[in-house]
Order: structure tokens, then C-alpha cells, then sequence
């Protein structure tokens, strides 16, 4: 792993960290973190109430090639789709879900997030 890529992970991490006790400050319950599977991966499974939650945490340093949820594309999307209909499978859940997505951006001296609840749908 070269430098650069070293840096990445530690903002992603740093960016789901931020998202993580944001969601939980909203009163959300951690369930499960960076599931994977073959289809790849969603960052954070939170519970709110009934309702399972997957959320895809993006981060941008700057808004140069689109914005943080811009890059959501529809094939990661699809991927997300997968994946959660693994978790769902593996685990034999059946209850409510929905997919969230949270945008982590530099704003000034601080991260801005933006939590787009019902980002897309399965």
C-alpha cells in the first residue's frame, strides 16, 4: 500500500468514525459495521427502532469531480443493493429497511455532514 492509500483509508475511517457517533447522537444503534460480502460492502448497519438502516458514508475533500453524494452512482447503488440483500439472507432478518447515505465534507476549521435519510431504495 503506498502513502496516498494509507491516507485514504485513515480519512475513510475517520469519516465513518464521524458518521458513526453523529447517528448515534440522532439515536440510532450501531448493529453492525463494514459488513462485506462478495458484492462489497456497507459501512455502517444502524437500527432505528424496527427499522434496519444501511448507510454509505461518503467523503470528498472538495467538490472538484461532483459532490460526496453525487459519487452514490447507481452501480454502487446496485452493489449496496447486493450486499444488503446478503446481510439480510445470512442473518435470516426480516423486518423493515432502508438505505441512508452520509456525506462527510471540509467546511472551514471543521467536517461538515450531511445524513440524507431514504437516500435511494432497493
Amino acid at each position: 500500500m503506498n502513502k496516498g492509500q494509507g491516507n485514504s483509508i485513515a480519512t475513510g475511517k475517520a469519516a465513518e468514525d464521524l458518521a458513526l457517533t453523529f447517528l448515534i447522537d440522532k439515536g440510532l444503534k450501531l448493529v453492525e459495521r463494514n459488513y462485506r460480502s462478495r458484492g462489497g460492502e456497507i459501512d455502517l448497519i444502524m437500527e432505528d427502532n424496527e427499522m434496519l438502516i444501511f448507510v454509505e458514508v461518503r467523503y470528498r475533500k472538495t467538490n472538484t469531480h461532483g459532490s460526496a453524494l453525487e459519487s452514490i452512482t447507481l452501480k454502487k447503488q446496485a452493489k449496496l443493493i447486493t450486499c444488503a440483500s446478503h446481510y439480510l439472507t445470512q442473518k435470516r432478518i426480516n423486518k423493515p429497511t432502508r438505505f441512508d447515505a452520509i456525506a462527510v465534507s471540509p467546511e472551514r476549521d471543521t467536517l461538515s455532514i450531511e445524513w440524507v435519510p431514504d437516500a435511494f431504495r432497493a
